[in-house]
């Protein structure tokens, strides 16, 4: 499933995992559904899609912020929701979170210091001098002063505060982290300085991401392979290249015809792919393909049969009948 070679070791998998939450009233929302993907030892993982798509939740789900209603998380070779104790601790060192929101995700009441140092409280890594020299050391690494440890996070911009929250993730020394919409909240111009700072420090540190946006631009940037989630569904998974050059799910290619080029002349001549219709409610969703209300290409069988999750090209995963020999041939029957 990746377009790294397959010596590479795999450091995460997800398998067939849902997340479900019961809203009352016998109501369920499948914000997540039989999503499967595995993340390679220093790469990085694009996950891709319109809001409420469900890439924000498989994200907190795999660092167990919620418990999978079903399916597999393999982290090392070990299940997550079989980590207890020590391994427990152990596993929210190795697998650390930056938040999307840089004012909300910063308690206002403690210093920049103690927030950057709170894993090394819990982890008991470092104490006194050594606390400190270690905070300095981080704040430095992302673009930060020794005396910004003092100050509260209401006095920073919403760039620093996030640099302040990549600190607080790289504290306790992870192999993996999960980055959910990290330059949402931020201005443009930010943007790419703290895309770079992520790049400069996985070069340096060896660190696998996860990286959560709804910028196909961004995730283009950074990403080795991108994944693109519609309604609690992947859709399809290749090499960010490849993805970008030949999507194949109607639903990329919509979403790739947003992405204004800078040529003027390019962009007036491309054509824009406008999806009709709102995206469906995840407590009642479509039957068969989750996207058939709104593809442009939707057959009869999409209604029928939910699509089988496959390779149609190498190392190019897709979950669209339009590339299932099976489904075209009912169809064909059908005419």
């Amino acid at each position: 499933m990746s377009a790294v070679e397959p010596k590479v070791e795999k450091i995460l998998e997800v398998q067939q995992v849902k997340k479900h939450f019961n809203v009352g009233r016998g109501q369920v929302v499948q914000a997540v559904d039989n999503v499967s993907f595995d993340v390679y030892k220093g790469e990085t993982l694009g996950l891709v899609g319109e809001s409420g798509c469900g890439k924000s939740t498989i994200g907190r789900t795999i660092i167990r912020l919620y418990e999978a209603t079903d399916g597999n998380i393999n982290f090392k070779g070990k299940m997550t929701k079989d980590l207890k104790g020590k391994n427990l601790k152990q596993f929210n060192r190795e697998m650390q979170m930056i938040f999307q929101d840089p004012y909300a995700s910063l308690n206002p009441r403690m210093t920049v210091g103690d927030i950057i140092a709170e894993g090394l409280d819990i982890h008991e890594l470092a104490k006194g001098k050594e606390r400190r020299d270690k905070v300095v050391e981080l704040l430095k690494t992302v673009g930060l002063n020794e005396e910004h440890a003092d100050r509260f996070p209401h006095e920073f911009s919403g760039g620093q505060r996030q640099r302040i929250g990549i600190a607080r993730a790289l504290a306790v020394d992870p192999d993996f982290i999960i980055a959910d919409e990290p330059i949402s909240a931020l201005d443009v111009s930010i943007q790419a300085q703290v895309v770079n700072l992520m790049k400069k420090l996985q070069r340096e540190k060896g660190l696998t991401y996860l990286f959560i946006a709804h910028d196909l631009s961004m995730v283009k940037y950074i990403s080795d392979r991108v994944g693109v989630m519609y309604l609690g569904n992947m859709v399809e998974l290749a090499d960010s290249q490849e993805l970008y050059d030949n999507p194949l799910h109607p639903y990329t290619e919509a979403l790739l015809s947003a992405v204004p080029i800078p040529d003027p002349e390019t962009e007036k001549r491309k054509e824009r792919i406008i999806l009709k219709g709102d995206v469906p409610s995840p407590i009642d969703p479509p039957s068969g393909c989750r996207f058939r209300t709104r593809c442009p290409k939707a057959m009869g069988i999409c209604a029928q049969e939910i699509p089988t999750w496959q390779e149609v090209r190498p190392l190019h995963w897709v979950s669209c009948h339009l590339y299932q020999e099976e489904s075209l041939k009912k169809e064909e029957g059908v005419k």
